[in-house]
């Protein structure tokens, strides 16, 4: 296993490197390139929110490993999990509220004091301070995902007045740095937890000094602004008429709360199943963020003028190869009967399946979703998201740890199925609709159908 997690990783990463050099080099210098006061503006930006993105990624890796370090039980961890779920999604719901009337600026510098308060109580074995922990760790989360994007397009165009078209390259750019994030903080989490042996406490430690310094340049360098946003019960209120008044809306939530909710019960689940095989945590975390650059890059190529292949077809395979990859690990999992390099290779699988989802979600949800109701319909779009994967977390809690994670796959094998009968619900529905189609690049008509 060991063998094979590094030779996964390497692999998994010179195919990244390959295919992002050459997409590089065939992409021509932007207008946003050439402009160095959008520069200087885009590294303000990049040093506060890679600093917050690096220590995030940090403390994947081992979070299992260290509640099961501290002795306890796989349902003990099990609620430790469920009770984060919950925070992010209670404090989801309220987040862009008060972010907009905190002050975006105060809420980056907040994130960075309540994830550095998450951080130092996994220091201690009461069970009771690691909860707290994990509520903390919901607000920050949902901070990280609304106050700094939030700052940024607001200071993009109010203050500094750039084209609003130069909004997408500079999170095209996150997104894409975010990925290398990830793979390098597995690598930094491996180093500090395993090569140096300083135990699975040490990549938190860390990343205090990474959230302290992100919150010391925000406080430096970074304007504050506001925003006045309608109520949330109106936020909310709107967000529901739209789910249900288009097919098209309620369809894509059902994708997303089905298919993400069995990806949250899979980042509970990956450690158990490999680190009894003597798994390098880190580097096998780094193995799937390399898979997951690995599918958002396929993204790009099979959207690109070349293949013009369609976000709906690219949302399609990933389920599929979630759905494959899942039957993989019912079988890879049989108490008895473990193969890890199996269980691994789908994990791996289920990974690039994400970086082919992520994408693909986010264009049809620009395309369907009104901009006035984005917010509301997300909020509701989180709550059966994380209900369900809460849900499967206790039925896993409460269930024989000898064959609880076989079925648990099972049942996530199901939930899949479901969400494969919705994608070909609203594949059925879109067809014919060109308003869901990557625009032809050589200006033609373009009129295949979905």
């Amino acid at each position: 296993m060991l063998v094979t997690a590094y030779l996964s990783f390497v692999g998994l990463l010179a195919s990244c490197l390959g295919l992002e050099l050459s997409r590089c080099r065939a992409k021509p210098p932007g207008r946003a390139c050439s402009n160095p006061s959008f520069l200087q503006f885009q590294l303000d930006f990049y040093q506060v929110y890679f600093l917050a993105l690096a220590a995030d990624w940090l403390q994947a890796p081992y979070l299992y490993k260290l509640y099961q370090h501290y002795h306890f039980l796989e349902g003990q961890i099990a609620i430790l999990y469920v009770c984060g779920l919950a925070s992010t999604v209670l404090f989801g719901l309220v987040a862009s509220s008060l972010v907009d009337w905190l002050g975006r600026k105060k809420s980056c510098v907040l994130f960075s004091l309540t994830y550095s308060l998450c951080c130092l109580t996994k220091l201690s074995q009461d069970y009771f301070v690691l909860l707290v922990g994990r509520a903390l760790g919901g607000l920050s989360t949902a901070l990280l995902f609304s106050a700094f994007e939030a700052w940024y397009v607001h200071e993009h165009v109010e203050r500094h007045d750039f084209p609003a078209e130069w909004i997408p390259a500079t999170f095209a750019r996150a997104a894409f740095w975010n990925h290398v994030l990830a793979v390098a903080a597995g690598v930094a989490a491996e180093a500090v937890a395993g090569w140096m042996g300083l135990g699975p406490v040490a990549p938190f430690v860390v990343a205090i000094p990474l959230l302290a310094l992100a919150g010391a340049l925000a406080l430096r360098n970074w304007g504050e602004n506001y925003d006045r946003q309608r109520a949330f019960s109106k936020t909310c209120a709107g967000g529901l008429r739209c789910l249900l008044s288009d097919r098209r809306v309620l369809l894509l939530g059902v994708i997303q709360a089905l298919f993400e909710s069995v990806v949250f019960i899979f980042v509970f689940l990956w450690t158990p199943v490999l680190d009894p095989h003597g798994a390098p945590l880190g580097i096998v975390f780094s193995s799937f963020m390399a898979a997951s650059l690995l599918g958002s890059s396929l993204y790009r190529i099979a959207t690109s003028k070349r293949y013009h292949l369609q976000p709906m077809h690219l949302l399609s395979l990933a389920v599929l190869i979630v759905v494959f990859s899942l039957f993989m690990l019912t079988f890879s999992t049989s108490p008895g009967q473990e193969n890890p390099v199996e269980s691994f290779i789908a994990f791996l699988l289920i990974e690039l399946a994400c970086g082919l989802y992520f994408p693909s979600m986010s264009f049809l949800r620009r395309k369907v979703i009104p901009e006035t109701e984005q917010a509301g319909v997300l909020n509701w779009f989180r709550v059966p998201l994380h209900l369900l994967a809460c849900l499967g977390l206790l039925v896993l809690h409460d269930s024989d740890r000898k064959t609880g994670t076989r079925n648990m796959f099972s049942i996530c094998s199901a939930v899949m199925v479901m969400a494969l009968l919705a994608v070909v619900g609203l594949f059925t529905v879109v067809r014919h609709d060109a308003e869901l189609r990557v625009p032809s690049p050589t200006g033609e008509p373009y009129a295949p159908e979905l």
